[in-house]
């Protein structure tokens, strides 16, 4: 079986096509700050020929502590995504917590992510499935990359064919997470594009007791071995400010950091996929 080929707006993807990027803030903080964001990681894709997916949560449920801020709400994002696809044509990812919430964002986001904690969650599975969009299926933390093959299985019988698998690293004893990079080549064996997401995979889950901590030195590191290996696409958590941001700042890239991060990657992953070894 070939690879299998999504079109996401107006290009395609797979793990032989050239690299795409998921990117965005952590949360949907307020309609200028996802503007403005949406503005400047379009122009700096642009500049490196890489095409974007823009990525924001619009309620983050899974946050460590109860006072922790969890975004704008679904009914203000809403606005929002439709202002950004209006004004910068550009397709849109957000999380989904429960069926209801798959019909509400039917008709607003090209690509509908499950959760890794929830990949199991079969009734969220099938109702992104039912919503004909591309679905994006982060890889739990306490999965074998081989156990995503049943994963996978409740979306594609769910007649749905267009699933996106995304890599996130695995738990590591406590508050830590390792990447395996021998995952991407087993998710690879279902023909399926598959992404890496390079800074949840140096996130410490509570590390900072009522929040998590994170090591954003190592992101480029790890997405340069996981290009290495001939993925269809990186997801990388951006903000202007990650020191200030409401949630995930300590494992998201800054902003004025991605050209340089993407020049180097784009060269890297031209390379690879010219030679396919």
């Amino acid at each position: 079986m070939m690879n299998k080929e999504l079109n996401i707006k107006n290009f395609s993807v797979s793990n032989d096509s050239s690299l795409f990027l998921i990117s965005g803030p952590c949360q949907l903080e307020n309609r200028d700050h996802a503007m403005f964001m949406a503005e400047n990681l379009k122009k700096i894709c642009e500049k490196n020929k890489i095409n974007l997916v823009y990525k924001t949560s619009f309620d983050k449920a899974n946050r460590t502590s109860l006072t922790s801020k969890r975004g704008l709400g679904l009914s203000k994002s809403i606005e929002v995504f439709n202002e950004i696809k209006k004004q910068f044509e550009l397709p849109i990812l957000t999380d989904v917590h429960n069926p209801e919430q798959c019909n509400e964002l039917r008709e607003v986001v090209d690509i509908l992510q499950i959760p890794a904690f929830l990949c199991r969650q079969t009734d969220l599975l099938i109702a992104a499935a039912k919503t004909d969009l591309i679905v994006n299926i982060k890889k739990g933390q306490f999965l074998a990359p081989w156990d995503m093959k049943n994963v996978i299985k409740k979306v594609s019988d769910s007649n749905n064919d267009k699933i996106l698998i995304t890599e996130r690293g695995v738990s590591f004893g406590y508050n830590t997470l390792v990447s395996d990079m021998r995952s991407l080549s087993i998710l690879k064996k279902e023909k399926y594009p598959v992404i890496f997401d390079a800074t949840h995979s140096v996130q410490q889950p509570g590390g900072k007791g009522e929040s998590s901590g994170g090591e954003r030195e190592y992101i480029y590191d790890l997405s340069k071995a996981a290009v290495s290996i001939g993925i269809s696409g990186l997801f990388l958590e951006v903000h202007d400010d990650p020191d200030n941001a409401p949630s995930d700042g300590a494992n998201m890239l800054k902003l004025s950091n991605l050209n340089d991060f993407l020049k180097k990657i784009m060269m890297l992953d031209n390379l690879i996929k010219k030679e396919k070894i």
